[in-house]
């Protein structure tokens, strides 16, 4: 760049040197002449002077001569000594210069009034790879990029006119053919006359530093696994497509938001590294899938990279596209649709196949969207919407959806809230043995108690284990009900003593210490182990029997039993179970149901019953009504059985009346029911 310099008025010492040198031989000659004349006039016979002065003596006269002399040859040795310090001074200025210069890592010439170049520093071989006899050949200018070498000739005659220089960067083109950016710094030395006479440029390769600032501006709009667009540069594409359509009414776009499914079990099975394998591979493939989108008219490139600025990728295995200038909703969903089909076909990760699925939602543009966010909000919860009825699928946005989600979302809030304020209550229902009519145990059962009532699990449980508040509500419960179990060993001891079951959510399973924090839990409350029972579903156990394995291995490790809940609704088969370290059963409450209305039922139940009996798997039957209900499972030989026939959930209070009850010899209707 050119910096900005004032007029060069000082005196340069080789100008003093000229000078002096010029004034002392003037001021030498006419002494010397002087001094000759006076003496040459001694020497002339009749000369007046001595006629005149006659009474002088003429020794005396020769001796002032002689000390003048005297004088002006001192005189001459002390400037000559003036003359040689400052020939050593510009010495060591020459010298110091050629040091900086010589070895400065900036670029530093010397250009006259034409543009000549009359110096150029080692530097310049160094960082253009031009040897100084290359560059003596060739006018400054012609290195320049022809884009810039306009604006460097504008800031040039405006340095030497106005004397102020301007910031400026520009490109030079090296020897091997590359350009490389310069940042120069002129400064003007003016001639005696206060006229600019010759520019000395400072220039400084800064090729590196704007590559960097560059990466780091597209660093932060673009994904760095993928180098697609990320949040931030793709809400700012829908804000411009949001503003044109407000301008057209005619102009219409989309917004598409993908997810992968079931990409997390895919990561945590095979590892992060080929998960970004597998995304990168997603990436590209999403890529062609727009190119190849013959209804999209205004779909562009980013930069040399070919990053679609449609295409973009949020974080995760979540990704976005704006599909710009369709004709009505049918365009999009026939580009998800091809995004679909695409993404069907097998990836090869890491030398295996895999084949993936993705879930799409669609939102269209209309006025009363105001931001981007709004847009990819609702594009989202029609995701959302497309996985709950069976992913790999697409579903558009509608009102309903939006009303859905806004209440989620206050439940949500209203979730947190209630963790904190230790809302959510321990409910219990008894397991009774169908043989002995005696209560063996209870199955805790989560409530939530707001002020308008008591929520069953089925209106909070799926939002807490989505939002991971299920973690923290679950261990509470877990605390309280194993507190609850120890006060009524002490209050009701038989042999074996009471169990309590507790039911496992998924996200709760898929913690690595899961196992860690049951014993943790069960070691704090002081309670044995073996009084607990551990329910998961069929659907967990069979999701990743491998994993299933080691963790329910872990469990048993524990002294805790094990128990399958919900069988029958799943599509594993006791086989399948067997390698499981599983105790119990629990026939699905929809088989119980239909027990004393539909034989098919009832001959399944039974084949379970006794299959499980012949595993050495004890039977649990949830969900009996009616004494039809309850006299079945006793011809089919089930041992335990809950349900409403026995008793509702109830609280602790509700619990230790049932049990204080049967000590006391009452009955609990509709049938009697005892402690073992």
């Amino acid at each position: 760049m050119f910096h900005s310099v004032g007029k060069q008025r000082r005196t340069i010492p080789g100008q003093q040197v000229e000078r002096r040198e010029w004034w002392l031989w003037g001021f030498a000659i006419t002494v010397t002449l002087v001094l000759t004349a006076g003496i040459v006039s001694l020497s002339f016979p009749g000369n007046h002077l001595l006629q005149t002065f006659e009474w002088l003596n003429l020794k005396e006269w020769v001796r002032g001569l002689a000390c003048l002399v005297l004088l002006f040859d001192v005189y001459s040795v002390y400037q000559q000594l003036q003359l040689q310090r400052i020939r050593r001074e510009l010495s060591r200025r020459n010298q110091l210069f050629k040091v900086i210069t010589e070895n400065a890592a900036d670029m530093i010439a010397v250009v006259d009034y034409a543009g000549n170049r009359l110096y150029n520093s080692p530097a310049y071989q160094t960082v253009l790879g031009y040897s100084s006899e290359e560059l003596k050949l060739t006018s400054s200018l012609e290195q320049i990029h022809p884009e810039d070498r306009q604006r460097v000739i504008e800031a040039t005659d405006k340095a030497r006119i106005t004397k102020r220089g301007e910031r400026l960067e520009y490109r030079i083109r090296h020897k091997d053919g590359t350009w490389r950016i310069l940042e120069s710094i002129a400064t003007a030395i003016d001639n005696e006359g206060g006229e600019t006479e010759k520019l000395v440029i400072v220039n400084r390769d800064i090729t590196e530093r704007k590559r960097a600032e560059e990466a780091l501006a597209h660093n932060a709009l673009h994904d760095t696994l993928t180098n697609l667009p990320n949040r931030s540069l793709f809400l700012d594409r829908v804000r411009h497509a949001i503003a044109l359509s407000q301008r057209h009414t005619t102009y219409k776009f989309a917004v598409l938001f993908i997810d992968l499914d079931e990409f997390k079990i895919f990561n945590d099975s095979v590892g992060h590294a080929a998960g970004d394998a597998l995304l990168i591979q997603i990436a590209r493939r999403l890529m062609v899938s727009i190119r190849s989108v013959d209804t999209i008219s205004r779909l562009g490139r980013t930069d040399d990279t070919s990053t679609f600025v449609s295409l973009a990728r949020l974080g995760g295995d979540e990704f976005t596209i704006l599909l710009e200038d369709i004709r009505d909703c049918g365009d999009a969903i026939r580009v998800a649709d091809r995004i679909q089909e695409r993404l069907t076909i097998p990836f090869v990760v890491e030398g295996q196949e895999v084949v993936i699925t993705a879930s799409v939602g669609i939102a269209l543009c209309a006025t009363s969207y105001g931001h981007p966010q709004e847009l990819v909000r609702d594009a989202e919860i029609a995701m959302y919407r497309a996985k709950r009825e069976g992913k790999a699928r697409c579903q558009v946005f509608d009102d309903a959806m939006h009303i859905l989600a806004v209440k989620r979302l206050r439940l949500e809030t209203e979730l947190r809230r209630a963790l904190e304020l230790g809302e959510f209550r321990v409910h219990y229902q008894p397991i009774v043995s169908l043989k002995s009519g005696k209560i063996i145990g209870f199955e805790a059962l989560s409530r939530w108690q707001r002020p308008e009532g008591l929520l069953s699990p089925a209106h909070f449980i799926q939002i807490a284990e989505q939002t991971g508040i299920i973690l923290p509500m679950n261990r509470l419960l877990l605390r309280e009900a194993c507190l609850q179990l120890r006060a009524w060993h002490s209050e009701f001891p038989c042999y074996p003593p009471l169990t309590m079951s507790v039911n496992i959510t998924p996200k709760e399973f898929a913690q690595p210490d899961f196992a860690t924090q049951i014993g943790a839990v069960l070691a704090e409350m002081g309670i044995d182990p073996s009084s607990i029972n551990v329910e998961i579903t069929e659907t967990i156990a069979m999701e990743d029997p491998q994993r299933s394995s080691l963790v329910l291995s872990e469990l048993k490790a524990l002294g805790v039993r094990i128990s399958i809940d919900d069988f029958g609704t799943g599509y594993s088969s006791l086989s399948r179970l067997q390698g499981f370290p599983v105790d119990t059963l629990k026939i699905d409450r929809s088989f119980i149901s239909k027990l004393d209305t539909d034989r098919e039922t009832r001959k399944i139940v039974g084949i379970i019953i006794t299959l499980a009996h012949n595993l050495g798997l004890k039977v649990v039957a949830e969900g009996a009504e009616t004494a039809e209900q309850v006299k079945v499972l006793k011809q089919l030989r089930c041992e335990l059985v809950q349900g409403y026939f026995f008793a509702k959930p109830g609280d602790h209070v509700v619990a230790q009346a049932l049990l204080m009850s049967t000590v006391q010899g009452g009955f609990l209707p509709p049938s009697a029911v005892v402690v073992q």
